[in-house]
């Protein structure tokens, strides 16, 4: 493939230039610790060879023993990835010089990418391998700062525990900072939405802790390492599952709820109504001429709108309503304990905000103004006694509104 070929020139200007400067970073900090490892005069780097070579095996054998796990995730995940990897530089950075700790990242990503495990563009996996060795160089500056300047860099106190504690946050904040600021440039999204959910980085902070482990072992008990990666795999597997129930009922292009998993709440939303004896509000919206915006900017630009319309959406609503991408540019909300007057107030609110929406087409300064909507509304039970019946009298509202003009809302009729 020839260069101007490559994925990486299809980011939006500011993105393409941010990711370019982390890589470029990156690829500085790495030659800098190369030249004070190995090229430096008199280096004196205490170099444990045989700790290096059991923590890229045992990253090697990871990666390999849990590539379905991966292959799912990555297929799945939409916003900042929770990666385990950093297990093993960890354990590195407090092992080995910095430069091999980098390296084990490295090795990694490179393994990742020759076996195929992930399906993302190589850019990204370049950009991934980039932030683990700025978050490396980072802790790295903290281990030393708080005086654990000599290999291994473990906790022997309270003081030192602190300092290794701090190395492990600022680890962690560096790549996924990075990694959210590069997921809004390019696609447009806001911060909260590209955070994803906060408890998934419990996952990361969790394999950085298991990093501290695994080093302590290493560097006493190196035979128990292969003990400790039957665990590791173990945890691998039983902290991500809640990602696995979650990615599976999130749509990629929106990080919205997905049909599947909108067609088992409802039912189970009415149901719950019908124990509680509360109403249900349903909200039923199609995009006024979306297909307009796909065919005079492209789809890019339409999958940029889509985000920035399920934004809007989240930041319109409640906590805990559900809102649901449900066709191509057809959304939902389900909206528990909502009465009739307080679902026009919030389809109101939401008709509003998308038609004041602005969608940057590019960096030069065009930019969509307004993604009207036509909005249908039914609250259950006024209006039907089942599922099926709701969605029916939501959908027919939401065709009045369309065949009345568009950009409006109508109120599904009670039944009679």
């Amino acid at each position: 493939m020839a260069i101007g070929d490559w994925a990486i020139w299809s980011l939006p200007r500011r993105a393409l230039f941010y990711v370019l400067a982390v890589d470029l970073l990156a690829l500085g900090v790495a030659a800098l610790t190369t030249y004070v490892t190995w090229l430096r005069p008199h280096p004196h780097w205490q170099i444990d060879w045989p700790a290096f070579a059991m923590l890229a095996i045992a990253s090697v054998l990871h990666l390999e023993f849990a590539s379905g796990i991966e292959r799912v995730r990555h297929r799945k995940e939409s916003t900042a990835y929770t990666d385990l990897k950093s297990l093993w530089v960890f354990a590195g950075l407090l092992l080995l010089p910095l430069s091999l700790a980098i390296a084990l990242a490295v090795l990694a990503y490179t393994y990742v990418s020759i076996r195929g495990f992930s399906h993302g563009v190589i850019f990204r996996k370049v950009f991934s391998a980039a932030t683990f060795v700025l978050a490396s160089a980072a802790a790295f500056a903290v281990l030393r700062l708080g005086g654990l300047t000599e290999v291994p860099r473990l906790p022997t106190g309270w003081s030192s525990l602190l300092v290794v504690l701090g190395a492990v946050a600022l680890w962690w904040a560096v790549n996924f900072a990075l990694i959210v600021h590069a997921i809004v440039l390019s696609s447009g999204t806001t911060y909260r939405a590209a955070a994803g959910d906060m408890s998934n980085q419990v996952v990361v902070l969790a394999g950085l802790g298991l990093g501290v482990a695994v080093a302590a072992v290493q560097s006493s008990y190196p035979w128990v390492v292969p003990v400790v990666m039957v665990t590791v795999l173990a945890l691998h597997r039983d902290l991500l599952l809640p990602q696995f129930r979650q990615a599976a009922g999130v749509d990629v292009k929106t990080g919205l709820a997905t049909p599947a998993h909108w067609a088992v709440a409802l039912p189970a939303e009415l149901a719950r109504a019908d124990l509680l004896r509360n109403t249900v509000g349903l909200l039923l919206l199609d995009l006024d001429h979306f297909k307009r915006i796909n065919d005079e900017f492209g789809h890019p630009v339409g999958d940029r709108t889509l985000r920035a319309v399920a934004d809007c959406l989240r930041s319109e609503v409640r906590e805990g309503d559900l809102v649901a991408r449900i066709g191509g540019d057809e959304l939902a909300v389900l909206l528990p304990n909502t009465d009739g007057v307080e679902l026009m107030e919030i389809a109101e609110r939401v008709r509003l905000a998308l038609a004041a929406l602005v969608v940057p087409v590019a960096d030069g300064g065009e930019v969509i103004n307004g993604v009207p909507a036509s909005i249908g509304i039914a609250v259950y039970p006024e209006v039907a006694t089942t599922t099926d019946q709701l969605i029916v009298a939501a959908d027919n509202a939401l065709l009045t509104a369309k065949r009345s003009g568009r950009n409006m809302i109508i109120t599904a009729a009670p039944a009679s």
